[in-house]
């Protein structure tokens, strides 16, 4: 690994996240998300808000722009939450953003069935 790739990766790594509460209102889902949500799951995740409460925050830029969470986010606004968590990531770029939300769904996605 080249120095530079190392201390981005160590930087990135390193990072302390805050969880903080942010009005719905305030945030704006990507119209690009390359994954959708069927009415189905989004009531699958309302019913795991329900049972759970919100225990996985919605990951934002600074402008409150998502990058992770949309349908944690659709399920809030069905449950008529006035707030959601919401840990802010500083200093991407557009293409990091975008990679970020690829990498977020394609690992759910990779996830396996436990017994």
């Amino acid at each position: 690994m080249e120095p530079s790739t190392f201390q981005a990766a160590t930087t990135a790594a390193d990072r302390r996240l805050e969880v903080r509460y942010a009005p719905l209102a305030s945030l704006v889902p990507d119209p690009r998300n390359a994954r959708t949500h069927s009415k189905r799951q989004i009531e699958q995740i309302v019913a795991s808000i329900k049972a759970f409460g919100f225990t996985n925050p919605i990951l934002a830029d600074p402008g409150g722009n998502l990058i992770a969470g949309h349908g944690r986010l659709r399920a809030a606004k069905e449950l008529g939450l006035a707030e959601v968590p919401v840990i802010t990531l500083a200093g991407l770029t557009d293409t990091e953003k975008k990679a970020l939300r690829l990498a977020d769904n394609k690992i759910a996605l990779n996830a396996g069935l436990g017994h």
